[in-house]
């Protein structure tokens, strides 16, 4: 495990999108998830000078145990935030989204960045309700026969090969099917990523509470000589601040490629695992490889139909997914001009 230690430099002629996603359950480990989320673009001139393009941000209250969302909202204003009050904060959120903002989608706006993410920050925000023992009622009754879990037991319900981490016979699966429990990785601590000498590279986030998770996210789109062609470099953490205040890295990812703009397809793709919880789960980072040729204006509907099973991520996918953002941004910094 390698994570991430530095937030590289901005670059002239380039557009950086930033986001981030805290989860925090300020009434117990059982009690609400609470939901604070923010998202910046920034351009910075060819002569190095910065200025902000978009902002947005979002509060939202969901039950803890189910998800389902109780109260949400934003800035830019949604304009019908009705329509996601009591949708389920995971699968068929995103198709309720689709109905309650389906302009904020075509524009790929940062407020529909983070409203899209928002499935994949709920289901990860689970992370901090195991790490603070919320969930070692299966433990404290013992373990199950092989190859069933335990009566009441969270792992129940867990699908094999949803992802490399989760296939059949990778470490998380068998533990659960031979003990009943869900494994708990602990990853290393998280490196500091703002920059004292770069008041700019990050939007501003507060500090992270006790039982809490931080979904962030980086993507830099920057001009080349090639008229057209734009490099992207992408990163992408989870992490999680325990009760004695130390933040740990639970799930990192680094992507690079490029895009060329005039033809609206990715030429280039690569991933690299920083931090992932299980030795399997780098296996999915060939899987980034499978877009090139793609069109850019395909890739959120096309990675979530095609990208499934244990040779993927659910991270990196949706990693990959922020990535038909790239021509809105691209638009943002004036076409590289």
């Amino acid at each position: 495990m390698d994570p991430v230690r530095t937030t590289p430099d901005r670059f002239p002629d380039s557009i950086r999108r930033t986001s981030s996603i805290d989860t925090t359950r300020p009434d117990g480990l059982l009690g609400d998830l609470v939901i604070s989320a923010r998202a910046r673009d920034l351009r910075t001139g060819p002569d190095g000078t910065a200025s902000a393009v978009a902002e947005a941000e979002l509060g939202a209250r969901a039950d803890g145990r189910t998800r389902t969302l109780l109260s949400l909202d934003t800035v830019p204003a949604l304009l019908s935030p009705d329509l996601l009050i009591g949708a389920v904060v995971g699968p068929g959120f995103r198709g309720r989204l689709a109905e309650a903002a389906p302009l904020e989608a075509d524009a790929t706006t940062l407020l529909h960045l983070l409203l899209d993410d928002l499935p994949g920050a709920g289901l990860v925000s689970g992370y901090s309700m195991q790490r603070g023992g919320a969930l070692d009622g299966p433990r404290r009754q013992g373990t199950a026969p092989p190859g069933r879990p335990a009566a009441g037991s969270p792992a129940r319900g867990f699908r094999d090969d949803l992802c490399a981490g989760w296939a059949h016979d990778a470490t998380m699966m068998v533990t659960i099917r031979n003990q009943g429990v869900i494994p708990l990785a602990i990853g290393p601590p998280a490196p500091g990523l703002e920059r004292p000498d770069d008041p700019w590279a990050w939007h501003d986030m507060p500090p992270l509470a006790p039982h809490s998770m931080r979904r962030r996210r980086r993507l830099d789109v920057i001009g080349t000589p090639d008229p057209g062609t734009f490099r992207v470099d992408v990163h992408f953490r989870d992490s999680h601040m325990d009760e004695d205040g130390a933040e740990s890295v639970v799930h990192e990812y680094c992507v690079s490629g490029r895009i060329d703009a005039a033809a609206g397809r990715v030429v280039e793709m690569a991933a690299e695992a920083r931090v992932l919880p299980w030795m399997e789960c780098p296996g999915a980072v060939a899987s980034a490889g499978r877009l090139v040729g793609m069109r850019l204006a395909d890739l959120r509907t096309w990675v979530r139909r095609e990208m499934t099973g244990a040779s993927t991520c659910t991270h990196l996918n949706d990693t990959l997914r922020s990535l038909g953002d790239v021509t809105a941004l691209v638009s943002a910094l004036g076409g590289g001009s």
